[in-house]
């Protein structure tokens, strides 16, 4: 998902933000927050049935927690591509 696709659903989206505890403390959008390295151990908090859009810094990190999610199962997911450092941008 673009920056420009976020910033029209963030209102309609459930965040998942993979930041760091420290990241997510600096600033935040709201949302679920798992950090990367915890994600597969707290897997089972986060709905199949929700549509995610996964958010880190600058889309790296969430492009590869996207596509782990896809291999586990999840369909209704997407990640902010450029991460926040994207949408801050606009």
């Amino acid at each position: 998902m673009t920056a420009s696709d976020f910033k029209a659903e963030l209102t309609h989206v459930n965040l998942l933000d993979i930041r760091t505890p420290r990241e997510w403390d600096d600033f935040n959008l709201g949302g679920f927050h798992v950090s990367l390295d915890t994600l597969l151990g707290r897997i089972d908090e986060i709905s199949k049935e929700k549509n995610w859009v996964i958010i880190c810094y600058n889309g790296t990190q969430s492009l590869i927690a996207l596509r782990l999610l896809n291999a586990k199962g999840f369909t209704n997911i997407d990640h902010l591509e450029g991460g926040i450092e994207a949408y801050l941008s606009l």
